[in-house]
């Protein structure tokens, strides 16, 4: 019969095929109730996009234990901000024009790689004046989670209408660890 010779290294016999099954349902099974306990998963609901690398002055971390994030901090060009440094804040501004407002803003999720939002702001289309704006659906999505200055946050976030064909673009955004635009390409 095969398989019934002692394995020379282990001195044990091999599992069958049924027996190896076995354990590697019970192995699964286990690593679903984990991920089900620490609230992770494979999946997502929000579309898959690249994260832009961590800024060399703030690697990422998960920080403390138990730390809630905030989004960002008030710094830089965006000292005079709204939203900024707080936990799901309800108003973002970055102190700049209308389009760098998004108000009414309510988080699907925080805590995570990413939070997810979405709220009104100015829609300007291309070759438009910002005076010409209007107020419309806005996806918000704050992520890069990791520490800056020693406290848990995300240090960037972005807006972006889905309604006129934009998308997440994790190349653009506001860095709001350090206080500056990220331009796209």
């Amino acid at each position: 019969m095969p398989n019934a010779t002692p394995s020379a290294d282990t001195g044990r016999t091999p599992a069958s095929p049924a027996r190896r099954r076995t354990v590697l349902a019970a192995t699964a099974l286990a690593c679903v109730g984990l991920a089900a306990v620490t609230g992770c998963s494979a999946a997502s609901s929000s579309p898959a996009a690249p994260t832009p690398p961590a800024s060399p002055s703030a690697p990422a971390s998960t920080g403390p234990a138990g730390a809630v994030p905030t989004l960002g901090r008030l710094t830089g060009v965006f000292a005079q901000g709204t939203g900024f440094g707080q936990v799901k804040p309800a108003k973002i501004f970055n102190g700049g024009d209308p389009t760098g407002l998004v108000t009414h803003v309510v988080w699907t999720s925080w805590g995570g790689g990413r939070a997810v939002a979405t709220g009104i702001s100015d829609y300007v289309g291309p070759g438009q004046s910002v005076a010409a704006g209007t107020e419309e659906r806005a996806t918000v999505v704050a992520f890069d989670l990791g520490t800056c200055d020693g406290k848990l946050m995300y240090r960037a976030v972005e807006w972006y209408f889905p309604q006129h064909g934009q998308a997440f673009d994790a190349g653009q955004y506001e860095n709001i660890c350090t206080g500056t635009y990220v331009p796209g390409s």
